[in-house]
């Protein structure tokens, strides 16, 4: 399943399935509820700005690609929209519900470790241990339909492997090492005539400070 979702796209997209489950009494959403829910300040990242007239653009968009819908006879005058991605009788994409809650979580807040996932899954469905969040990682890697998760290179300094979804942009790389970061044109043998120059002004220095030390003579 091929999806490419700019940043707002994917901002909507995670919040219809968020709030399909942590406030299913409230769902599906109008526009104001929905820009209410990509703006807020909690369990987002990066915050947005999103104004309504750019929503309803992008919940257009959605439409027209057959992941959102309002088409399903809702009461009332004021549009309501659900997500038609996964787990609905509109497809046939079904994920588990931990599969679901880690999809939904890398769209919200990006790149994410299993320690960080299994935490904030938690709110969504029930998470057992951390091998339970890296089975349903596995799972989302290998998914028949996807994949739909990529697993980053570790970044320098970092302790845990970061996941991050594949439903559209670049997937962020991890900064490159001090060593990755060398360019063509700084050979070995440039580092090394660079680390002698360094030795030579060290010495030079010692050398500077013993003879300043040999005139002043004994404190």
């Amino acid at each position: 399943m091929k999806i490419e979702l700019t940043p707002p796209e994917a901002r909507v997209l995670g919040c219809l399935l968020e709030k399909e489950v942590t406030t299913p009494e409230q769902y599906p959403l109008s526009l104001n509820a929905l820009v209410n829910a990509c703006n807020q300040k909690s369990n987002r990242d990066p915050l947005m700005d999103l104004d309504e007239a750019t929503v309803q653009q992008v919940v257009d968009a959605l439409r027209g690609r057959h992941l959102v819908s309002d088409r399903s006879g809702y009461s009332g005058r004021v549009p309501k929209y659900k997500q038609v991605f996964c787990n609905t009788e509109f497809g046939t994409l079904r994920f588990t519900g931990l599969e679901r809650a880690i999809v939904c979580e890398l769209l919200l807040r990006g790149p994410q470790s299993a320690g960080e996932l299994r935490t904030r899954c938690a709110r969504m469905t029930a998470v057992g241990g951390i091998d339970e969040v890296e089975a349903a990682l596995q799972a989302l890697m290998e998914h028949g339909a996807g994949p739909f998760v990529v697993r980053l290179p570790r970044a320098a300094g970092q302790r845990d492997l970061r996941y991050a979804h594949l439903l559209g942009g670049d997937v962020p790389a991890a900064p490159a090492s001090p060593a990755a970061s060398m360019t063509r044109d700084e050979a070995p043998a440039d580092i090394a005539s660079r680390l002698q120059a360094l030795e030579d002004q060290v010495s030079d220095l010692t050398r500077e400070v013993a003879a300043l030390r040999a005139r002043i003579g004994p404190g």
